[in-house]
């Protein structure tokens, strides 16, 4: 009994010196607990990143909806060199020669009415970009749900490696024992044999409990985006159940609090706002717009013109102009004799301060025939209005069979713990059993080693059963309304 005691502190003593193993003695600077592993998903998560640029985006359509309310100025310029028949700009007058023109103008408009539409486009992107921001606070959610899930698998694979290398050691010492017996003549050596073959069975059982670490580790330094894989571990803080009391809450509590807390509901929620926006915004269209316009515009040209001027030397010259009809009498009169004279271009800024001018008024649009285009898509915005009201719907039902199934999980989670519990505490008499019987030569190593099998998978059943109990009852404790970053492990 004595020797039997020895060799179950050595099992525990082992299994605290594990934590000092090959994977816990990873370099110090690149040991993550796991508060550091959900914050730093947080913060670099690409699913994340993309769901910040989405609220980014709705940023942009807010500013675009509020720019609506501003006037839209316009400068527009244009230099062109002509060259054969063609119009002065200044003139108009029809010229066969080569000329440089300039044109500018400035046009200004403003929205005085149209339908309350830019009050309702600035409602909706404050509406689009709550949507955003819901959509991103469940991506967080999902993503410190999805790395606590990993960092758990983590622990209970170091767990697991830990339970089955203890063992072995236990099994070390039972081949020397063993094979000392042997050597007395007290047991076969065929019990030998059977112990040399559960230590075999027992190393190829640790290699693959190795490799389970390994895989689990790389999967969420994956996730985490961590490049240096040789040297990433975890902090073996070993997790103990936190967190029982919620499943002293009723579930209807639980389901209340997700309806209101969880983001499922509420973006189902925004997208029902949006829609009631779009059919306001759509039924806009059918009121008259009006709009106010001013515009400004000058020109300049560097072709040269012609003008009319009295000859001074002889200004007038008598002509008949006509004929008395009765007596056939000479009507003569004085005709302005004219000289044509060629006239050079205007200084540019002249130009542009005498051939301005400007231009305002009102344009009014009243909708009357567009091709049924308004009335189909009051239509539309009607029919997705109904279907966001039943996405609303369904997504509150989905959220409550998911807390039922999350609490149902919990319950059942419990129950295996507590299951795993009982059944290692009869495995460990058991095992306590045999190997009494086996030191005294009552029972083959055959026997004794089937015992310490079924002991050492009531080890690593309580692992899995422990790890899935404390991810459940996160889970739970999600849907009733706890912060990711505030739970406790």
């Amino acid at each position: 009994m004595q020797q039997l005691s020895s060799s179950m502190r050595k099992i525990l003593l082992f299994s605290l010196l594990a934590c000092l193993g090959p994977f816990a003695l990873a370099q110090q600077d690149n040991v993550w607990t796991l508060q550091e592993c959900v914050q730093h998903a947080l913060e670099n998560n690409i699913s994340i990143k993309q769901s910040e640029l989405d609220v980014r985006v709705t940023e942009a359509d807010q500013l675009d909806a509020i720019g609506n309310f501003l006037p839209s100025i316009n400068l527009n310029s244009s230099v062109s060199e002509n060259t054969g028949l063609s119009f002065n700009p200044v003139t108009n007058n029809a010229q066969t020669t080569t000329f440089l023109s300039v044109t500018g103008r400035v046009n200004v408009g403003y929205t005085l009415f149209d339908g309350l539409r830019n009050f309702r486009q600035v409602q909706r992107a404050k509406l689009s970009k709550l949507a955003a921001e819901h959509r991103l606070d469940k991506m967080e959610d999902d993503i410190t749900l999805f790395i606590a899930n990993n960092y758990l698998q983590v622990l209970q694979n170091k767990a697991n490696l830990e339970t089955i290398i203890a063992q072995n050691e236990v099994t070390q010492e039972q081949i020397d024992r063993t094979n000392q017996l042997v050597d007395a003549g007290t047991l076969p050596r065929g019990d030998l044999l059977e112990i040399q073959a559960t230590d075999a069975t027992e190393k190829q059982r640790i290699a693959e409990a190795e490799n389970a670490v390994t895989i689990s580790l790389i999967s969420l330094a994956q996730l985490l985006q961590v490049k240096d894989y040789k040297t990433f571990d975890i902090a073996d803080e070993g997790y103990e159940i936190i967190g029982e009391e919620i499943l002293n809450v009723p579930v209807s509590a639980v389901i209340d609090s997700a309806q209101q807390n969880r983001q499922e509901v509420q973006i189902a929620q925004d997208n029902v706002a949006l829609a009631e926006k779009d059919l306001q915004i759509a039924r806009g269209a059918y009121y008259p717009t009006l709009t106010a316009f001013f515009g400004y515009d000058t020109r300049y040209t560097d072709a040269t013109s012609f003008t009319q001027d009295l000859d001074p030397d002889n200004p007038f010259s008598t002509e008949q102009i006509g004929v008395v009809e009765d007596t056939g009498q000479a009507v003569v009169g004085q005709v302005p004799n004219t000289i044509v004279t060629q006239v050079g271009a205007e200084p540019f800024f002249d130009q542009l301060y005498q051939n301005d001018g400007i231009g305002y008024g009102l344009q009014l649009n009243i909708p009357i025939l567009n091709g049924f285009s308004v009335r189909s898509n009051v239509k539309r915005s009607k029919v997705n209005v109904e279907r966001a009201k039943y996405q609303l719907e369904q997504a509150k039902l989905d959220l409550e069979s998911n807390v039922y199934q999350a609490y149902v999980d919990a319950k059942g989670a419990l129950k295996a713990y507590e299951a795993a519990v009982a059944s290692l505490e009869s495995q460990e008499l058991a095992y306590e059993y045999a190997t009494e019987r086996y030191d005294v030569g009552l029972t083959n190593a055959f026997d004794f080693s089937q015992s310490k099998l079924r002991f050492n998978n009531a080890n690593i059943e309580l692992n899995r059963t422990k790890y899935n109990y404390i991810f459940r009852l996160k889970v739970l404790e999600l849907y009733f309304g706890v912060e990711p970053t505030e739970l406790k492990f």
